[in-house]
């Protein structure tokens, strides 16, 4: 950095010889700190040149932490977000009017001095002495912008900011030995601008073009002289001088200000009466920060982003080094958010889901082949208030979502099949699927020990009703929903097939932990989010190859300079053919199945349903080859609410089902996000219809004496011995606490 200084005097290292031998004989140096004068002889013992001299001259201006600028993925704006509101501007687009009322209120002699005002020293020792205490202090401007450094780089750590400010010597002298570097190398005009950049103003406004839009709504370089003045004139004490809390206080500082600016001849004393008499008017603008200010309904992206940024080692190698870089700000932050997407899931929510419904209801839409998120939603808005929340139904906990996610139900059969398939199993293969059935035992895992039903009485499962009964193909199955079909299934190919397809999916419980190697995971036991779900599908779309969910596109800091974000990580997961196997058989549920009511009408559509048990969560989770999306509606809070005779939108449902709710809301959703763009078409294969069930087949049938209860909180029979239900608690499929009505898929 070139040396440069403005302004006559003596040179920095004179006055620093100078001031400290003055300091030593009388104690002036207090008077530039305003504290009693018991301290002289502290300073006496350690005043000496050579003391002075051992002080690092080595001060480390930080960054200024600013505003950060959230887009969509059209430039668009989503959410401004700062740890500090404020915006660096140089001196140009600062007006003259408040560049003038600072240091005329604050440091007069400013452009005349060196970093120590030695007639400003001498003139407050005179002050204090006459009134018998510290009444008045003599920091210079620059010595005032580098105590604000010092806060500066202390951030948010509390203890760092008193240290910073504290009134001790030992804190004077080093402000004193950095005053006068910065004056060496900066020069006048980068000090003034510095400092107005850095200034705390009040109202949350750090600099002075936060403060102008703050308080007039207007840019720094568009301020009256009044309203610089009292601008000027808040900097002594922000509090005590705000104008929106006390007008008549602001104002009598203005003037104080104006007429300063009078007496230093830099403006006329008629300007200056002029001024004076003039009201107090202000424009204020209300901060907005944060993702709670976010447009489109976008909070709930808007912190994904930021978890997204803090989570990712590609901004910093530690948690701590990547929240500096968020909080000092100054970011631009570009992400995949796609306007037209987001609209339209805001549409449908609206239409099918009230804010103060008892269930609430959370869609995301991602894109296949890219991992690039496009949409995400919920009905109850990102706040504070009633039927608020902070909670990112969309995500997995970490990233700020639900503790547990929500049971997947019957759309996990998909992964169960897909695993199957890879695995060589063909699509015509049949069971015969009974209503209900003893889960198989025991059953090959990933380890040396299969599982085993060890409950007493056995551990069963059922179909949703009693007039699904096989023998069953794959194709009707998994367009029925079939529950024995599929726990035949995972009995046949074991476990591990499954938990290594779902972790090629990126298919990981919301919680965090390991996906249980139980059979109940074939009908969705376990919460997933919805993110998670989507992007899975997205697999299939994508005809096997998985990709990594992603939100941002490009970030440039302060300066314009671009960092490196990370790109989705693309890896094939599966065959072609099981994929496009995946396809035929999911659009069978949309063309035929449980899911029909999702069915788009101008394109081909594929997905599958899910309903947990006492109906907690209903899932629709489908796909079209250039989107994939996930709906779910259920309880957001610790209570569940089982949705059945409920009012949900304002309509009334007998049974929420996952095609029934879900459904209408994906597709809805998604004809509105995919409007006006292309619609190809699935890579398809041939399955052949298996035969239906012999006539003489007859269903098992419920209700003999003393069936035992099954853990899945569904009701009762009421006979003795029988399901008492809706208990949830441990699952007897592996011994896992879970919520209730979570084994067991319904559709």
């Amino acid at each position: 950095m070139g040396k440069k200084r403005s302004g006559g005097g003596l040179t920095g290292p004179q006055q620093a010889a100078k001031f400290l031998g003055v300091s030593v004989l009388s104690g002036v140096v207090l008077a530039g700190i305003a504290i009693p004068g018991a301290g002289a002889l502290g300073l006496a013992a350690k005043g000496t040149v050579e003391g002075f001299d051992e002080i690092p001259a080595n001060l480390k201006t930080p960054p200024l932490s600013q505003r950060t600028t959230i887009l969509d993925s059209e430039g668009g704006l989503i959410a401004t977000v700062y740890s500090r509101d404020r915006q660096v501007v140089p001196i140009t687009a600062i007006s003259p009017y408040m560049q003038k009322a600072i240091v005329a209120i604050e440091d007069s002699r400013f452009y005349e001095h060196g970093a120590i005002d030695l007639k400003g020293i001498l003139r407050a020792v005179n002050r204090n002495a006459q009134e018998g205490g510290a009444a008045q202090g003599a920091s210079t401007l620059t010595q005032q912008y580098v105590k604000n450094v010092f806060v500066e780089e202390a951030g948010d750590d509390e203890t760092k900011v008193r240290e910073a400010q504290e009134k001790s010597l030992g804190r004077k002298i080093r402000e004193l030995k950095y005053s006068i570097q910065v004056e060496e190398e900066l020069g006048k005009h980068k000090i003034l601008e510095n400092y107005l950049n850095i200034t705390y103003f009040g109202q949350q406004a750090y600099g002075i073009e936060s403060a102008a839009q703050r308080y007039f709504s207007k840019p720094a370089k568009d301020l009256t002289l009044e309203e610089a003045a009292l601008l000027a004139g808040v900097v002594q004490s922000p509090s005590r001088y705000d104008p929106m809390n006390d007008t008549q206080e602001a104002m009598k500082r203005r003037n104080i200000v104006l007429q300063r600016m009078a007496d230093t001849k830099d403006i006329s004393q008629a300007e200056a009466d002029a001024a004076k008499a003039k009201p107090v008017q202000l424009k204020v603008t209300k901060p907005k920060n944060g993702c709670i200010t976010a447009v489109k309904g976008a909070g709930f992206f808007c912190d994904f982003v930021r978890n997204t940024f803090l989570d990712d080692t590609a901004f910093g190698k530690t948690r701590e080094e990547r929240a500096k870089v968020w909080n000092q700000g100054g970011l631009t932050v570009r992400t995949t958010l796609d306007p037209q997407s987001q609209d339209s899931v805001n549409e449908s929510i609206k239409d099918h889901v009230d804010q103060d419904d008892k269930v609430a209801t959370a869609v995301t839409l991602v894109q296949p082949g890219t991992g690039r998120v496009l949409a995400m939603g919920q009905s109850k808005p990102y706040g504070f208030g009633k039927n608020e929340t902070q909670i990112n139904f969309s995500v997995d906990k970490k990233m700020g979502g639900s503790n547990f996610g929500f049971p997947t139900g019957s759309t996990f059969k998909a992964f169960v099949a897909a695993a199957a398939l890879e695995g060589g199993l063909s699509p015509t293969k049949m069971y015969q699927s009974p209503y209900d059935m003893d889960y198989p035992s025991p059953v090959k895992t990933c380890g040396d020990k299969p599982w085993v039903n060890n409950d007493r009485p056995a551990a069963r499962v059922e179909n949703e009703t009693e007039s699904e009964v096989g023998p069953y193909g794959m194709k009707e199955a998994m367009a029925k929903s079939v529950n024995t079909y599929f726990v035949e299934m995972i009995s046949e190919i074991g476990l591990c097939p499954v938990t290594e397809m779902t972790t090629k999916l990126g298919v990981v419980p919301a919680n965090g932990s390991k996906l249980p190697e139980v059979p109940a995971i074939a009908l969705g036991s376990e919460g997933m989010s919805p993110l998670t779900m989507a992007n899975a599908y997205a697999t299939f779309a994508n005809r096997g190859v998985y990709c990594t969910p992603v939100t941002i596109e490009s970030i440039t800091d302060a300066h314009g300079k671009a960092l490196t974000v990370p790109k989705s990580k693309c890896g094939r997961a599966m065959s072609e053919s099981t994929a496009d196997t995946i396809n035929t058989l999911l659009l069978g549920v949309v063309d035929s199945g449980t899911g029909q009511k999702a069915g788009l009408t101008d394109r081909q559509s594929a997905g599958k349903t899910g309903t947990t048990d006492s109906r907690y969560n209903a899932w629709f989770v489908g796909y079209t080859p250039n989107m994939s999306g996930a709906t779910w509606v259920g309880s957001g809070g610790a209570k569940q609410v089982s949705m059945e005779n409920i009012t949900i939108g304002g309509q009334h449902y007998d049974k929420v089902f996952g095609g029934g709710l879900p459904g209408p809301i994906w597709k809805q959703a998604v004809s509105g996000a995919l409007s006006g763009r292309e619609a190809p078409g699935f890579t398809t294969v041939n399955i052949p219809d298996t035969p239906s069930p012999s006539p003489g087949g007859k269903p098992n049938k419920p209700g003999k004496p003393g069936k035992p209860g099954r853990g899945d909180g569904k009701p009762g029979d009421g006979r003795p011995g029988g399901n008492t239900g809706g208990t949830g608690g441990t699952d007897p499929l592996g011994g896992i606490t879970l919520p209730p009505g979570v084994i067991g898929g319904r559709d």
